[in-house]
């Protein structure tokens, strides 16, 4: 069966694959530097500052003698990293003596915004112009649910409560790859439109930033200006108000597609409007692999199979429905049972055995998070087994041949195909064969000159 795998890059991978005059463009500003800055392994963070202050090329020995033996293998990964996102320059000295040197924007920036701190482009907006502010939870709880009435509205539209304020072809551009559509029938999720509704809510961000920003030319915006604006807004304070007056066009009219993704909330005074960032923005330049953003679990896994989703979500519902027997819904609590049928429709979705694993793991309930394993071990055997005896049968594309003539055009038939590649299966008592698609065309031929 064909894996389909979604690669959620992080800001970090989106910057290293501009091209380096845009990537010197970002490095104009000393919060990019930061944000790169705070990106890298630790290592690298040693080297970069080590080198801060120095005017000379450093020679690749030098740059080992850093470092102890045992440690390697993650000097070749920081030096690496270093050089996808340009911070680091490469040359070959007339010794034939590779030298690196810091990036001379990104070395002139960092100094800058380590000795006189750096200054945001906006300011927090004064208490007494903004009045009743949401707090952190009410924050929190608006951010989730406009993400969760985004992935909705992205899958089916009539299970979403309340549209977003997406165009058609803003949709479209996010539903690209998750979706398909043949002539009239309505949209259908692909496998990795399946396997994205598996993804915690931090990778998901990252593909659907991935694909606003890749498609960001289109709406006539510069990638390398938003990529700079993104990770700019993840500078700021979450719960504070920041005047929207402070932002150019551009910059606008994306605060209004982040609202509707839920980071942002957007707020209008009797004079005054302003933008106040949630955890999903703050956290942008936040690794994917850092649990710490992720959202609290609610599933609770029995060893009989059953499923108790504690959620009010219509999202978690839908996931569950992926791979999973739902029985009744009350109001906080979805229960649910993983059969044998249920797993197989899965499986030929596109979905594996170890993302559903992962998924029931990673959204485990408080209660049983801290248990080793969180989800019964008889449970998650029993799942790969069944992907195991699902995948032991594979499908090929054939043609069967029967009534021959005489048993010399049978075994020429069945040496031709041989000879091909594409015999498949042969009774000599019965006079007959099967054959690979691929060949079927020769074959044709072949047995039209054999008459």
């Amino acid at each position: 069966m064909p894996q389909v795998k979604i690669i959620a890059k992080n800001f970090m991978d989106m910057v290293a694959s501009l091209p380096a005059m845009k990537l010197a463009k970002l490095y104009e500003n000393e919060f990019i530097c930061e944000a790169i800055l705070r990106s890298l392994p630790p290592l690298a963070k040693k080297y970069v500052l080590q080198m801060l202050y120095l005017e000379v090329p450093v020679t690749g020995k030098m740059l080992e003698e850093w470092v102890l033996a045992e440690g390697f293998s993650k000097h070749k990964v920081a030096i690496d990293r270093l050089i996808q996102l340009r911070v680091f320059t490469e040359t070959d000295d007339r010794k034939k003596e590779t030298t690196y040197r810091l990036n001379p924007k990104f070395q002139t920036n960092l100094q800058k915004h380590l000795v006189h701190g750096g200054v945001l482009p906006r300011e927090p907006m004064p208490p007494n112009v903004t009045v009743r502010l949401p707090s952190l939870e009410d924050l929190e709880a608006y951010a989730l649910g406009q993400w969760e009435c985004f992935l909705l509205q992205l899958i089916s539209s009539a299970q979403a409560e309340k549209l977003t304020n997406f165009s058609s072809s803003m949709m479209k551009v996010f539903q690209r790859g998750l979706l398909t559509q043949r002539d009239k029938e309505a949209p259908r999720l692909t496998e990795s439109g399946f396997q994205f509704l598996l993804m915690d809510t931090n990778a998901q961000l990252w593909y659907i930033m991935r694909e606003y920003i890749s498609n960001s030319e289109e709406r006539g915006v510069d990638p390398a200006d938003l990529i700079s604006f993104l990770l700019e807004l993840s500078f700021h304070v979450t719960g504070q108000a920041y005047n929207v007056n402070t932002l150019n066009e551009v910059q606008r009219s994306t605060i209004k597609d982040l609202a509707d993704l839920g980071l942002v909330k957007l707020q209008q005074g009797r004079k005054e409007s302003w933008f106040i960032p949630t955890k999903l923005a703050t956290n942008l330049s936040v690794s994917l692999t850092d649990s710490s953003t992720r959202k609290q679990g609610f599933v609770v896994v029995e060893t009989n199979f059953r499923l108790y989703a504690y959620s009010s979500s219509k999202l978690h519902g839908e996931i569950l429905r992926l791979f999973a027997r739902v029985e009744y819904e009350l109001p906080n609590l979805i229960v649910s049972a993983i059969t044998k049928e249920s797993l197989y429709n899965a499986f030929e979705n596109g979905i594996t055995a170890d993302q559903i694993i992962s998924f029931l793991q990673q959204n485990a309930h408080a209660r049983v998070a801290e248990r080793m394993p969180s989800v019964p071990e008889n449970v998650t055997d029993q799942v790969r087994l069944w992907e195991s005896d699902m995948n032991r049968i594979e499908m090929t594309p054939a043609h069967f041949y029967d009534e021959f003539p005489s048993r010399d055009i049978f075994e020429g038939a069945c040496d031709y195909a041989r000879e091909l590649g594409g015999l498949l299966w042969e009774d000599s008592k019965k006079m007959r064969l099967v054959v690979n698609t691929e060949i079927h065309l020769n074959m044709r031929e072949f047995l039209r000159g054999q008459k």
